[in-house]
C-alpha cells in the first residue's frame, strides 16, 4: 500500500486525516480507497488536458477498476492496491462506477439548475464514497448505508459552500441557480467574487440544507454501528465544525483564504472523538442545533 498511503499523507485533508482513529488493517484498506478517489478526481480537475482527453483517461481508470474487481491485474498501481481491499471487503464496481459518473459530471456541467440536480451530484461524488467506506468499516444494521448517503451529502454541500471562490475562478457554481435566483444572486456576482448581503442570505439557506442531512445522518446512524462509524463520526465532526465556522463569518467566502479549522482544532476534535467511543457515548457528534 506504499503508493496509496503517500498519495493519502501528500493530500493532508480532512478525509485522510478521520483514518488515524481506525486499526491498521482498515486504514491501508481506506487509503487504497482514497488514493483511488483522489486519483480520478484528480483526471477530471487536470484543466491543462482537454475535455475530451480526461474523458478518455476517466474511462481508463473505469476500464481498469473493473479488472481489480474481477480479479485481473489491473494496469494502475493505484488499482492493483486496491484489488485486494475489494476483494477482501466485496467492494461493488456498481458503486466506482457510480463513482465515475460523478467525477465525469464535471467535465461537462458548470451549473445546477435546482437541488435535486445538485443532490444526484452529491450523492455520485460523497455518499458513494460513503457507501464504499462503510464496508470496509463493517456494519450490521443496513440502516447504515441512510446514514453513509445523508452524512455524504451533508460534507459535499459544506465542501461547495467553503469553495465557492475557488471553484467560481475555474468557471464552475454548484449553488443551485433556482436558489441564486430566488434571493436575486446573479452568477455573473459570483464569478467576479462579490459578496453581498444577498449572498449571505443564499449561501444560510444551502447551509440550512446541509444541516438537514447532518441531522438526518444523526438519526439514522444504528446505535449497534457507532463504533464501526467511528472514523465517518470525527469526518462528519470536522465537516459540522467547518459549517458552523462559515456561518460565524457569515460566509464571506471570497477572501483569498480557504476557511479551515486549524491543527489544534482538529486534534481536539479527534480526542473528542476517540472520548466519545471509549466512554460508549451514543449520540453523535453532529447535526446539533
Amino acid at each position: 500500500m506504499q503508493h496509496s498511503r503517500q498519495i493519502t499523507r501528500k493530500s493532508a485533508s480532512n478525509l485522510a486525516l478521520a483514518f488515524v482513529l481506525l486499526p491498521r488493517a482498515k486504514r491501508e484498506g481506506m487509503s487504497a480507497l482514497y488514493a483511488f478517489c483522489r486519483e480520478v478526481d484528480d483526471v477530471a480537475d487536470d484543466e491543462s488536458a482537454p475535455v475530451e482527453q480526461r474523458r478518455e483517461r476517466l474511462a481508463g481508470w473505469r476500464a481498469d477498476v473493473r479488472r481489480a474487481w474481477g480479479r485481473e491485474t489491473p494496469q494502475f498501481l493505484v488499482n492493483r492496491e486496491l484489488q485486494p481491499v475489494i476483494q477482501q471487503y466485496s467492494l461493488p464496481f456498481e458503486l466506482f462506477d457510480e463513482l465515475l459518473r460523478g467525477v465525469e459530471m464535471d467535465l461537462d456541467v458548470k451549473r445546477y439548475e435546482n437541488y435535486p440536480e445538485l443532490e444526484k451530484y452529491c450523492y455520485r461524488v460523497a455518499s458513494v464514497v460513503g457507501l464504499l467506506s462503510i464496508e470496509i468499516f463493517g456494519y450490521q444494521n443496513p440502516a447504515s448505508r441512510d446514514y453513509a448517503t445523508n452524512l455524504g451529502k451533508a460534507l459535499q454541500l459544506t465542501n461547495i459552500l467553503r469553495d465557492v471562490r475557488s471553484d467560481a475562478e475555474r468557471g464552475r457554481i454548484y449553488l443551485p441557480l433556482a436558489e441564486l435566483a430566488r434571493f436575486q444572486v446573479w452568477p455573473e456576482e459570483i464569478l467576479r467574487l462579490e459578496y453581498s448581503s444577498r449572498f449571505r442570505e443564499m449561501a444560510a439557506s444551502v447551509a440550512h440544507r446541509a444541516r438537514h442531512f447532518y441531522q438526518r445522518a444523526r438519526e439514522t446512524l444504528p446505535a449497534e454501528d457507532r463504533r464501526a462509524m467511528i472514523a465517518a463520526e470525527l469526518m462528519g465532526s470536522v465537516y459540522w465544525r467547518l459549517l458552523r465556522k462559515l456561518e460565524r463569518q457569515e460566509f464571506n467566502v471570497f477572501g483569498d483564504t480557504p476557511t479551515r479549522l486549524n491543527k489544534g482544532q482538529k486534534f481536539l476534535l479527534i480526542l473528542r472523538t476517540w472520548y466519545r467511543l471509549v466512554s460508549g457515548a451514543m449520540a453523535p457528534n453532529h447535526g446539533t442545533p
